[in-house]
């Protein structure tokens, strides 16, 4: 578990690192990640990009789902199911990742998102995983 808030690691300058993602929590039954709503990631309303909360939520939950498969394997995202219950217009989005179910084959995963500033739920998801053998 992560005492504070620290940066992911991602490749020098790939896309993830510029949109400022963060792990707050991070155990193998759950995973915490936030990103600010700064104005460069906004809509015309203000709120958070929908398709950058999926984001968020894929990273969280594909992240954890990693965690439950061989050294050798790897995981795939075959499922994303989202609802947007509000918009997330102060910040940051938290999305916190579970496991559903980590099977062999298939890893189910459950992700929520708030809208930290205003203590609101933002998004509800759930998202599917096969499992990768090496090539």
């Amino acid at each position: 578990m992560l005492s504070e808030s620290v940066p992911m690691e991602v490749t020098p300058g790939h896309l993830l690192g510029r949109l400022g993602m963060r792990d707050v929590v991070e155990t193998d039954e759950r995973l915490v990640i936030e990103m600010d709503n700064r104005p460069d990631l906004t809509n015309i309303r203000g709120a958070l990009q929908g398709g950058l909360v999926a984001t968020l939520i894929d990273i969280a939950a594909g992240r954890l789902a990693a965690r439950h498969v061989g050294s050798e394997q790897s995981v795939t995202t075959t499922d994303l199911n989202v609802h947007f219950v509000a918009p997330i217009v102060v910040g940051p989005a938290r999305a916190q990742a579970t496991i559903v179910r980590a099977g062999k084959r298939l890893i189910v995963t459950a992700v929520d998102v708030t809208d930290v500033g205003r203590d609101r739920l933002a998004a509800r998801s759930t998202l599917s995983f096969a499992v990768l053998d090496p090539r």
